[in-house]
C-alpha cells in the first residue's frame, strides 16, 4: 500500500542549473534547519489557498499544513529529499506521536527498526527499498540523523566538541537563565580559545563544503563561514534562550530536548495527520512549477537563491513572480550570499520589513544572516 494519493505522487520535471554541479542522489538534510515557527508566522493566514514549498527533509512543508491551505506543493531537485517527506507521511499515518519522535531520533529508542517497518509498509516498493538500505542508520540515529549535514554534526560532536567544552558546560547551555546570565556564561565559559580555533577549522567553507553541504553550494559565497557562524551563535546562545532551541540542542547533544521543531510537536500532530492528502509531491526544479500554468499564494523558498549566480537568480525570481497570484508572499533565507528582489522586478514587489525584523529576532535556526519576506503586488 502506498502513502501517495493522486495529489501526492511525485512528478518529474526538468532540473535546474545547480543540478549539473551538485550531487542530489543522497540525503543532504534529514531534518530541517530553518525555523518553521518563523516561516509560518511570516506566511500568515493562508486558509484555503495554494502554497509551494522547497521540500528538503519535509518538516517545514508539513508545518505549513497548519496554515490550512487547500493544496501544498512540495518540490525538490533531489529524489532522496522527496523520500524523506514520503517516509514522514507514512509515519504520521501509522505511528503515535511518541513513536514518531522515537523514529525521527528526537527521543532514545530501542524499537526504531520496528517503527520503520510499520511506516515503510505504507510506501511504494521503491521508496521502501530506499529506506531499507538506510535501516542501520535509522536504527542508530533516527530518520532525522541520516543526512550528510547531520553526519557532519556527529563528527563535530564526537571528535571536535570535547576538545573545547566539557559535558557539564554543554549541559549548562540548556539550563534556562536570564539574558545577563547567558551573556556572562557565553563570555566566561563557552567562548574560550579552543572553541574559537574549533570554529575556524570545522566551520570553514572547505570543511563544511566537503563534510556538511555540497562544495557547489559555496560557488557564490564570499567571506568566512566560520566568522559568520560565530556571530550567529551569539544570537542563538545569548540573544535567545538556548533551552528552547531544538537545532542547537541537536548540534551539541545529538537529540532534541523538550523543545521540538514545529511539525514534531504533540499539539499539532493530529492536525497535520488530517491534512496529509493536501500534499502534492514533485521531484524537479522550482522553475518547472511555472510551466504547469499553476498559480500559488505563498512560497517557502528556503535558501535556494544562494546557489545561483545573479543572472540565474533574476531569471528564476521572475518565473516565481509569474506563478504568483496577486498578494502572494515569498519567504526565503540568505546565509552568506545576499539575495533580494532584483531591480527588474522591484515595482512588482513590496518588502515586508516589519515581518522580516520579527523573524530575524525570533529565528532559532541560527545559520542564516538574512530573512526575507516579500509580497507580490
Amino acid at each position: 500500500m502506498s502513502t501517495a494519493t493522486p495529489q501526492a505522487t511525485p512528478k518529474a520535471f526538468p532540473q535546474a542549473a545547480i543540478a549539473a554541479r551538485a550531487n542530489f542522489d543522497a540525503i543532504r538534510y534529514a531534518q530541517l534547519w530553518e525555523d518553521a515557527d518563523v516561516l509560518t508566522s511570516a506566511l500568515g493566514n493562508r486558509q484555503g489557498q495554494t502554497l509551494v514549498s522547497i521540500c528538503s527533509a519535509g518538516d517545514n512543508a508539513l508545518a505549513m499544513l497548519l496554515l490550512d491551505p487547500a493544496k501544498l506543493v512540495a518540490i525538490d531537485l533531489s529524489p532522496a529529499q522527496i523520500a524523506c517527506l514520503q517516509i514522514r507521511i507514512a509515519a504520521y499515518r501509522s505511528l503515535s506521536h511518541d513513536e514518531f519522535l522515537e523514529l525521527m531520533g528526537a527521543r532514545p529508542s530501542a524499537q526504531r527498526g520496528i517503527l520503520l517497518d510499520r511506516a515503510a509498509a505504507l510506501l511504494d516498493a521503491d521508496i521502501a527499498e530506499f529506506w531499507q538500505h538506510r535501516r542501520d542508520d535509522v536504527i542508530a540515529y533516527g530518520l532525522g540523523g541520516t543526512g550528510k549535514f547531520e553526519r557532519y554534526f556527529r563528527v563535530f560532536r564526537k571528535w571536535m566538541l570535547p576538545l573545547a567544552q566539557s559535558r557539564s558546560t554543554i549541559d549548562e547551555v540548556f539550563r534556562s537563565k536570564p539574558y545577563e546570565q547567558r551573556k556572562a556564561f557565553f563570555e566566561s565559559r563557552w567562548n574560550n580559545i579552543r572553541w574559537k580555533w574549533l570554529l575556524k577549522f570545522f566551520f570553514s567553507n572547505f570543511v563544511m563544503g566537503r563534510l556538511g553541504r555540497d562544495p557547489a553550494f559555496f560557488d557564490h559565497v564570499e567571506g568566512s563561514l566560520a566568522d559568520h557562524v560565530a556571530s550567529r551563535l551569539y544570537h542563538a546562545g545569548v540573544d535567545l534562550d538556548p533551552a528552547g532551541n531544538p537545532y542547537l540542542h541537536y548540534i551539541l547533544k545529538g537529540i532534541q530536548g523538550e523543545a521540538l521543531p514545529l511539525a514534531w510537536r504533540a499539539e499539532h500532530y493530529e492536525t497535520i495527520r488530517s491534512r496529509l492528502d493536501r500534499l502534492d509531491l514533485r521531484c524537479g526544479s522550482l522553475e518547472a512549477f511555472v510551466t504547469t500554468g499553476e498559480k500559488a499564494d505563498g512560497f517557502n523558498l528556503s535558501d535556494i537563491f544562494e546557489y545561483m549566480d545573479a543572472s540565474v537568480f533574476e531569471s528564476v525570481y521572475g518565473s516565481i513572480v509569474k506563478a504568483a497570484n496577486p498578494g502572494a508572499r515569498l519567504v526565503y533565507w540568505n546565509m552568506m550570499v545576499p539575495r533580494r528582489v532584483p531591480a527588474k522586478f522591484s515595482t512588482q514587489i513590496a518588502p515586508q520589513s516589519d515581518l522580516e525584523m520579527e523573524g530575524k529576532k525570533a529565528d532559532k535556526a541560527f545559520f542564516y544572516s538574512d530573512f526575507v519576506v516579500e509580497d507580490v503586488l
